[in-house]
C-alpha cells in the first residue's frame, strides 16, 4: 500500500484540516500523522488508530532548533521510505519538503493554505519569502489553498506549475453539521438579542485580523445605532500577532461589545444562528473557513477585498466586499446591513446555496483524492 504522510507545524492544525477525512485516507494509503508533539496528536491515534510521528518543530524562526529538526526529518524520510509527504502550515512546509527532497521522497506536495508575508515589512518579509521560496523549489507539487494565493506566489515566489483543487479550500464544510436547524435551541435562545443588529467576529484576536478598524467602525455605528452589538469569539496571540495598546483599550470600553473567548462545537453553532452578520475585517487570508461556515448557516458576511474572502463572497449576492485597513467603508457596510433588513435577508437566502454549490465538504475531499490518483498513477 502507498505509504503516505501528513505533516503539519502542530497537531492542531491536522486535527482541524483533517477532520473528517482521516477515516477515507486510511483506506486508501497506509498513513502517517507527523506534527510536533501535543495531547492532540496522541489523541488523533487514540481515536482513529492511525500511527503517529512527533517532532518537535518551532512555529517561529529559530535557526537552530530547525538545523535539529530538519536533521531529524531527514532521518526519519529515510528509514519510512514514504511515497509521497504532504505537508501544510509554513514552518512544517519548509522543513518537511526540504527533508523529503535530501531523502529522495518521490512525491513531495505542500498546500500553502495562506500567505505570511504579503503583510510583513523589512527583512522579516524577505526570510519569509525566501523561506516560501525554498519549501517550492523542495516540492515536486505546489497546492495554492485558492487563486489568490496562486496568484501571489505566481508572481513573487516561483514560476514552477501549480494548481487550485475544485474552487479552492482543503477541508469544504460539512453542511450537515453547519446548518441552523443543527444549532441547540436552548444556546441559540440565550445569545440572541432581538432588541439590537448583532455582528460577529470568529477568528484568533489577533492584529491581522482587521481588529483595530473593526472596532473604529463599530464605535462610529454606535454614535447614531445604539442598537448595534458586536460579538467576539476567538482568543488573542500576544505572542504570535499582539493587539496594539488602542485596540486592546477599545475591546475594554466600548459598551454592547462582547468578549465570549474560544467557542466550539455546537456552542459556536449558536452563536452563527444567534448573529445577523458577520464581519471579517482582515488584512490577509488564505481561504477563511469561517465565512464558509457562516454562509453555511445563512449569515450574510462583510469581508475585505483579499486572497480566499473575495473567493467565496461576491458582492451583493451573499455579501458585501470593503477594502481592507479602512475604517470608513467598513462603517458604511455595516450601516448599510444595520439598517436594511431587506437587504439583510436578501442576502442571508443567497448565502448557503453559494456555498453548498462549491465547497461541500465531499466534493473537496473527491477533489484531493482525484489529485493522489493522477500523481501516482
Amino acid at each position: 500500500m502507498v505509504k503516505l504522510i501528513r505533516a503539519a507545524t502542530v497537531p492542531t492544525s491536522l486535527a482541524t484540516f483533517l477532520e473528517g477525512n482521516l477515516e477515507e485516507l486510511q483506506k486508501c494509503f497506509d498513513l502517517v500523522l507527523l506534527s510536533s508533539p501535543g495531547e492532540e496528536l496522541a489523541a488523533l491515534h487514540a481515536q482513529h488508530g492511525i500511527r503517529t510521528i512527533a517532532v518537535p518543530m518551532e512555529r517561529g524562526i529559530s535557526p537552530l532548533r530547525d538545523a535539529v529538526a530538519l536533521l531529524r526529518l531527514w532521518r526519519l524520510f529515510c528509514r519510512e521510505r514514504p511515497h509521497m509527504v504532504h505537508s501544510m502550515t509554513p514552518k512544517a512546509g519548509l522543513l518537511c519538503m526540504a527533508a523529503a527532497f535530501l531523502a529522495r521522497v518521490p512525491r513531495r506536495v505542500h498546500s500553502f493554505t495562506g500567505l505570511v508575508w504579503p503583510t510583513a515589512r523589512g527583512l522579516r518579509r524577505r526570510l519569509l519569502m525566501l523561506t516560501d521560496w525554498i519549501t517550492c523549489a523542495c516540492a515536486t507539487h505546489i497546492l495554492p489553498e485558492g487563486r489568490g494565493v496562486m496568484h501571489d506566489l505566481q508572481t513573487h515566489i516561483t514560476r514552477k506549475p501549480m494548481r487550485v483543487l475544485g474552487y479552492g479550500n482543503v477541508r469544504g464544510v460539512d453542511l450537515r453539521y453547519f446548518c441552523p436547524a443543527n444549532a441547540p435551541a436552548e444556546l441559540v435562545q440565550k445569545q440572541r438579542r432581538d432588541d439590537c443588529v448583532t455582528f460577529l467576529f470568529v477568528g484568533r484576536l489577533v492584529g491581522d485580523k482587521g481588529l483595530r478598524e473593526l472596532l473604529a467602525a463599530f464605535r462610529r455605528l454606535q454614535e447614531q445605532h445604539p442598537e448595534a452589538r458586536l460579538v467576539l469569539v476567538g482568543h488573542p496571540e500576544p505572542e504570535q500577532d499582539p493587539l496594539d495598546a488602542v485596540t486592546r483599550r477599545a475591546l475594554a470600553t466600548t459598551p454592547r461589545v462582547d468578549i465570549a473567548g474560544e467557542v466550539r462545537g455546537r456552542n459556536l453553532l449558536a452563536y452563527y444562528a444567534a448573529a445577523d452578520v458577520l464581519v471579517l475585517p482582515s488584512y490577509r487570508e488564505g481561504f477563511p473557513n469561517v465565512v464558509l461556515e457562516a454562509g453555511a448557516m445563512e449569515l450574510p458576511c462583510i469581508v475585505t477585498d483579499v486572497n480566499g474572502s473575495r473567493e467565496i463572497i461576491e458582492h451583493e449576492l451573499n455579501g458585501l466586499i470593503v477594502p481592507p485597513h479602512q475604517v470608513a467603508p467598513l462603517h458604511a457596510a455595516m450601516e448599510r446591513l444595520l439598517c436594511d433588513s431587506g437587504l439583510r435577508a436578501r442576502l442571508a437566502s443567497r448565502a448557503r446555496p453559494a456555498i453548498s454549490s462549491r465547497f461541500e465538504q465531499g466534493f473537496v475531499r473527491r477533489c484531493l483524492l482525484n489529485f493522489y490518483r493522477d500523481i501516482l498513477s
